[in-house]
């Protein structure tokens, strides 16, 4: 009777089973993580606050999977909470596909991550290239959510075809539409 080696194949599993109390105390240590696994660091490093500074940063916001903002910064740091980027000589430009684009510039910046909120501080100019107009304000904010635009402080806008000084103002992004609270002055 002759064995072929297709005929022993099946032993090699069967050898493994059947020694498998000598060979598996040490294939688990052999195995086993090194340096253990400490629950409380690993939360104590997840919990702590992630500070940085850097300098010439460029943020690129996405709402929706579509690009919208492109901000760059002088320096940007983190603020009050490592949730919340307080930036310094901020230029950005929002776009919208389909749209021609938005450019800001200020001289100070924060963007509030878990709200999607970028606020915009000092000499803030907004331009719109398309309409040639300029919007001037000390205080511009910009809520992702509903795409607004909102200066609660006075505002100044200049055009070829009109200037406006007025108070609290909304722009809808989406609709292009402006909104303006308190009395506005109108020269055409």
């Amino acid at each position: 009777m002759s064995l072929g080696l297709r005929n022993l194949l099946w032993l090699i599993p069967l050898l493994l089973i059947l020694s498998n109390p000598l060979w598996r105390g040490p294939a688990a240590a052999f195995l086993k993580p090194r340096g253990g696994y400490d629950d409380a660091a690993e939360r104590a490093y997840t919990e702590k606050e992630q500070r940085f500074v850097m300098d010439d940063v460029v943020l690129t916001f996405y709402s929706k999977g579509q690009l919208t903002w492109t901000v760059k910064a002088a320096v940007a740091r983190t603020g009050k909470t490592d949730r919340e980027i307080d930036m310094t000589t901020v230029d950005a430009v929002y776009s919208k596909k389909g749209d021609a684009p938005l450019t800001v510039t200020s001289r100070r910046g924060i963007y509030r991550m878990d709200d999607k909120h970028l606020t915009l501080i000092d000499d803030v100019v907004l331009i719109k290239p398309l309409q040639q107009e300029e919007l001037h304000t000390e205080l511009l904010h910009y809520y992702d959510r509903s795409k607004m635009l909102v200066s609660p402080v006075k505002v100044k806008i200049k055009s070829p075809t009109f200037h406006l000084k007025g108070g609290e103002m909304e722009y809808d992004v989406s609709k292009k539409a402006y909104d303006f609270g308190k009395r506005v002055h109108v020269v055409m």
